[in-house]
């Protein structure tokens, strides 16, 4: 059979592990073929294709971003986008897609699948853990970790001037980096985009830390906003694929809490190196799995699905279904961690 593979979206850590797994178990247990689809969506939509075999994927388990490129391309944009993929997967002989990437990317593997009837597979990738019908996606281990780091080294800093610290982490819908990371990092504020907040609470909440003789860290995602739509920022398009860049809550909520509260405060906006950098082991043994159980999905035929993990089993659940929400973070969740503030 040939297969060919792309990934799409932004860049994270584990792309290249979920590549690794196809090829080396369909070539080994199934005697497959493979292409490579160039730069997301834009590989079957121009016809753009690297060579992909065991020799390609050699060495690449613990290497960040992702050999076969990607981009934010949408082609059902294109008025013949669909035409265009047809001709190109029937020109390279592919008889079934492996689509790893995130909402975006997925959301258009559903409509391929669903409307149009292309042999497609999806394989849950994106840092924010967003996607529904799976408990962890890859790239959001290794975020979490990196992030948890970052705070750990700023504590010492906030101490050692008594000043406050807020950690803008990734996340525009949910919260799920701020959280985790967060409460690993032992912060004393976490807000999230599902809990719009108070700033005056926040402010109060530092101060508290201060009676304590500590200096508190205030860990916000970048889709977090305040209660009272006090702030404004001025978003500007990313890289014309009709989304916004998001950063600038924490700059603002530094200013606020200075101002609000008369205490020092500074930003640390972590942006891209969340999605940088080796995988963390979990995110590599995640990787493999969804892999080599894509592969499988291909050979059984079960086109539309998505692999996905729920506990420590790997599913297929429909690809339509992931992408029809955005996975929040329960508020029972978020209050549990609530005693830590302050």
């Amino acid at each position: 059979m040939r297969v060919g593979v792309l990934t799409g979206g932004r860049d994270c850590p584990g792309l290249n592990a979920v590549v690794r797994a196809v090829v080396r178990k369909g070539v080994q247990n199934y005697g497959d073929e493979f292409v490579g689809f160039v730069d997301g969506w834009r590989g079957p939509l121009d016809g753009d294709t690297v060579p992909l075999d065991i020799p390609a994927v050699r060495g690449t388990l613990p290497r960040g971003g992702t050999i076969l490129g990607s981009s934010r391309t949408h082609p059902l944009d294109h008025p013949d986008g669909v035409r265009r993929i047809r001709d190109n997967l029937a020109k390279y002989e592919v008889e079934a897609l492996i689509t790893i990437g995130g909402r975006d990317t997925l959301g258009t593997a559903a409509r391929l699948a669903d409307e149009y009837g292309l042999p497609i597979v999806g394989v849950p990738k994106t840092i924010d853990n967003d996607l529904s019908g799976t408990d962890y996606t890859v790239g959001y281990d290794t975020a979490v970790s990196v992030a948890t780091a970052a705070i750990d080294r700023l504590h010492t800093t906030a101490e050692s001037h008594k000043r406050v610290l807020v950690v803008e982490v990734m996340g525009g819908d949910s919260g799920w980096i701020a959280l985790r990371s967060g409460l690993a990092g032992g912060a004393n504020v976490i807000l999230i985009p599902e809990q719009p907040f108070d700033v005056d609470q926040v402010c109060a909440w530092v101060t508290s830390r201060f009676r304590a003789s500590y200096a508190p860290i205030v860990v916000v995602g970048e889709g977090a906003r305040p209660r009272d739509g006090s702030m404004v920022l001025q978003h500007t398009p990313a890289g014309g694929t009709g989304q916004v860049r998001l950063s600038g809550v924490g700059e603002w909520l530094a200013r606020e809490i200075e101002h609000r509260s008369g205490k020092e405060a500074r930003t640390t906006v972590l942006g891209h190196i969340q999605r940088g950098g080796s995988p963390s082991p979990f995110d590599r043994w995640l990787a493999t799995r969804f892999g080599l159980h894509a592969i499988d999905a291909v050979h059984d035929g079960d086109f539309g699905t998505m692999v996905a993990l729920q506990g420590t089993d790997v599913v297929r659940v429909p690809i339509s279904e992931a992408t029809a929400r955005v996975r929040k973070v329960d508020p029972k969740l978020y209050e549990e961690v609530g005693v830590f503030f302050g």
